[in-house]
């Protein structure tokens, strides 16, 4: 399966824009079954890759996701992927999430202050969320990330249900969502659909009610 290259010109852009967190941040949420629309959001992208077509449909294809990335819609289920465990470097794919339970991804800065406050919450309120896949995914350097739960929410370190995952190639970014603001939760049902997003810092009740609704 081939994978849509986004242009450099985008991924500087990215690479600016996700270098820190805000602290104005914007919360915004999307629910697939009521279909809302949102705001607040610069990109989203899917791979087409997989489609046997023409070169010139291909094209069209691409065309077409990069204009979705600019509409800022997150992908609505979860799609295929391959990120890594930091600690292990052993790969870590959409196959090898539990099933029956929520899951969560937290796209995340190791250097953002939110981040490491939203981290810190969960840590503290570890019991109402020990049912719901939860995944810390980063692009940075996995040495900056390795001490990330240790250091900021002891009480995750070893969970069954919590893992730091590194996104060797950027697949977060072309696959799921680009999303304005660190940290960025990505809320997904029993059945791997979208139910909710947000990006910027939320109150942790919030946080809560919206991984084990």
């Amino acid at each position: 399966m081939k994978k849509m290259i986004i242009p450099a010109y985008l991924m500087l852009s990215i690479s600016l824009g996700l270098s820190s967190c805000s602290n104005t941040p914007s919360n915004t949420e999307q629910k697939q079954a009521e279909s809302k629309g949102h705001e607040g959001h610069d990109h989203s992208a899917h791979d087409h890759g997989s489609h046997d077509e023409t070169p010139s449909s291909k094209n069209q294809e691409q065309s077409a996701a990069m204009a979705n990335l600019a509409q800022g819609e997150p992908i609505a289920q979860i799609p295929a992927f391959t990120f890594y465990k930091v600690k292990s470097g052993i790969s870590f794919t959409n196959t090898d999430i539990p099933k029956g339970k929520k899951t969560v991804f937290i796209l995340f800065d190791p250097g953002c202050s939110h981040c490491r406050t939203e981290a810190a919450a969960l840590g503290k309120n570890y019991n109402s969320i020990k049912n719901v896949n939860i995944y810390f995914v980063s692009m940075n350097d996995p040495a900056l990330m390795a001490s990330f739960l240790e250091t900021f929410a002891k009480e995750l370190v070893g969970k069954p249900n919590i893992e730091v995952l590194y996104d060797k190639n950027q697949e977060f970014i072309q696959k799921f969502h680009v999303p304005k603001q660190f940290p960025a939760n990505y809320v997904y049902t029993a059945d791997n659909k979208l139910q909710t997003h947000w990006d910027g810092d939320k109150n942790i009740n919030e946080i809560i009610a919206a991984y084990i609704k």
